[in-house]
């Protein structure tokens, strides 16, 4: 079984994975804000980092 299929998806679907993910970020966010505040700095450097890294092998293809 390969589960690194390469299949392209209308806009429609990626537009639902995307609203999905940023809810469920957000009801984590929200119940689980004191468990991650302390470490919200850090979150937010390794956040940075892997955009800049996907848009740097966006850019290149």
């Amino acid at each position: 079984m390969n589960i690194f299929k390469t299949r392209k998806m209308p806009f429609w679907e990626t537009g639902l994975i995307k609203w999905s993910t940023f809810l469920i970020g957000i009801s984590i966010g929200a119940y689980w804000s004191n468990i991650f505040m302390p470490y919200a700095l850090l979150l937010a450097i390794i956040g940075l980092i892997v955009g800049i890294v996907a848009a740097f092998f966006w850019s290149k293809e």
